[in-house]
């Protein structure tokens, strides 16, 4: 595991805030040069804190977009089977976020759809015919109150 000193901290608190602010203000706001503020954000890439660079979209923006969380309790927990559910899971478009749980349910599914018909589709057609389905229990989002990429530092 990287440890990170205060200057790591604060520079990925200002890149997670906006990944596209350039190193001249990123050095003027941490009162550094800029050779050691590349040099961190390179060594974060190759140690893989920084995965990704990525656009966030607003939802409300995107017309037809429900989201939905699908709580999925598998018939075997054996963990070739666990990672079979993650390969099919993976590959599935619809899913933005999938989570092995401890509890009731196995897995929580973030999902995104058109519509109520599609989701429909989707849990019936698509994940109630993966191998080893036990259960599926579904909410829909009515508001998204707080949604966050941030991760606390």
């Amino acid at each position: 595991m990287t440890k990170l000193d205060a200057t790591d901290k604060r520079l990925l608190e200002m890149l997670q805030a906006d990944s596209k602010i350039n190193i001249k203000e990123i050095a003027a706001k941490l009162k550094i040069t800029k050779t050691p503020i590349y040099e961190r954000i390179k060594r974060y890439e190759r140690e893989g804190i920084i995965k990704n660079y990525v656009a966030i979209l607003d939802r409300e923006k995107i017309p037809s977009s429900m989201v939905f969380f699908c709580s999925v309790s598998l018939e075997s927990q054996k963990l070739e089977e666990i990672q079979k559910f993650n390969d099919a899971i993976a590959k599935i478009p619809e899913v933005i976020e999938c989570y092995l749980m401890v509890g009731s349910n196995d897995f929580l599914l973030k999902v995104v759809v058109k519509d109520l018909k599609s989701y429909h589709h989707f849990s019936a057609g698509t994940i109630a015919a993966l191998p080893n389905i036990g259960q599926i229990i579904s909410t829909v989002v009515l508001k998204e109150v707080k949604s966050s990429t941030v991760f606390p530092i």
